[in-house]
């Protein structure tokens, strides 16, 4: 069955604004069932269906939480949706998990089965480098190849030390959401951290380091949280930035701390100060 030219030019719309949304494809049909193999939908983080069609509601339930789940965490997900008998058969739950796929009850009349392919489409995920330290430019430099949007917040001075940013911030007013996942790191090295580490903890992220020691943090927290700065706005923060591997140039600082971002990544989870 050929897909749905519809679903196919909203997918490439929806990639081309970077927003994240979830692309369900039927890849099995057993016996009778309103979806053929090859019927797309698109689903949205809360869940709506914005276009195509995999079924009715035989499917519809434990697709939708599946692609919800994996909008959340990045990671695919194989539903197989069957009839009454074959839990039976096979001493199944629904809603269990064998070998990777989920196993859905078909209740509808048509009490076929149905595999569906639920797969994340989700927008590179963006590093955010404040200040333009050896280290900030180091990290800027490599961060490209494992997949980061790179946006830059450093005074017009500054702006000139980096080559190709996907986005240039002229000072630190970076806005405070934005969609999909953004990493934060401040490498200003004395020049201008606590107007940029204050505008970095008062925005939305993933995760937010400071490249500095932890006696440094210790004198901004006190400084930052006397202008305001709610006290668990600034626990958040990791500082030092990077992973313990005994980094001494800008160039292994850097990659100590990209190796930090793909552990907070593959753990799904922010990290916090230690």
């Amino acid at each position: 069955m050929k897909a749905q030219p519809d679903v196919i030019d909203l997918v490439a719309s929806l990639k081309a604004r970077g927003a994240p949304f979830a692309l369900a494809t039927v890849v099995r049909t057993v016996s009778v069932t309103a979806a053929k193999a090859g019927a797309k939908a698109i689903i949205l983080p809360d869940g709506t269906v914005t276009e195509g069609w995999i079924g009715g509601g035989c499917a519809r339930a434990a697709v939708l939480t599946a692609a919800r789940e994996a909008i959340a965490d990045g990671r695919a997900r194989l539903v197989s949706v069957l009839p009454k008998d074959l839990f039976a058969e096979r001493e199944l739950k629904p809603g269990e998990e064998r070998e990777g796929v989920r196993f859905a009850r078909n209740m509808c009349p048509s009490q076929g089965t149905m595999d569906i392919f639920v797969e994340p489409m989700l927008p590179a995920p963006s590093l955010v480098i404040f200040g333009a330290s050896p280290v900030a430019v180091a990290l800027a430099d490599i961060a490209p190849r494992f997949g980061y949007r790179v946006t830059i917040c450093a005074p017009a001075e500054d702006q000139g030390a980096f080559a190709e940013p996907d986005q240039r911030i002229e000072g630190y007013a970076l806005p405070a959401s934005e969609e999909g996942h953004r990493f934060i790191i401040v490498s200003t090295q004395g020049r201008g951290d606590e107007a940029a580490l204050a505008a970095a903890l008062t925005a939305d992220a993933d995760h937010v380091a400071f490249v500095g020691s932890r006696r440094k943090v210790a004198a901004l927290r006190e400084k930052i949280l006397a202008g305001g700065l709610p006290p668990e706005r600034f626990d958040r923060l990791k500082g030092p930035a990077g992973l313990d591997i005994g980094a001494v140039t800008p160039e292994e600082i850097a990659l100590s701390i990209l190796a930090e971002l793909l552990a907070v990544r593959r753990q799904g989870r922010q990290a916090v100060s230690h």
